[in-house]
């Protein structure tokens, strides 16, 4: 998979990334290198974190309707 990300300066120094394509994803670094290692591994557990949530959501029980007569 491939995801295009933001690298921007930090105006203390370094570097700062975010994941347009998936929202909160940002991480930091000194150099681009760092950045770029960093905000793989932040958009890895992001992806985790989703999914995991997917599956929570898909292994809840839906409701059922059923009928009565009265």
């Amino acid at each position: 998979m491939k995801l295009k990300i933001l690298i921007h300066a930090a105006e203390e120094g370094g570097f700062w990334a975010e994941v347009p394509a998936l929202p909160g994803c940002f991480s930091q670094g000194e150099t681009q290198e760092e950045v770029k290692a960093n905000i793989r591994e932040a958009a890895e557990g992001w992806l985790e974190v989703a999914s995991e949530r997917k599956s929570v959501e898909e292994s809840a029980e839906e409701p059922e309707v059923h009928e009565i007569e009265l």
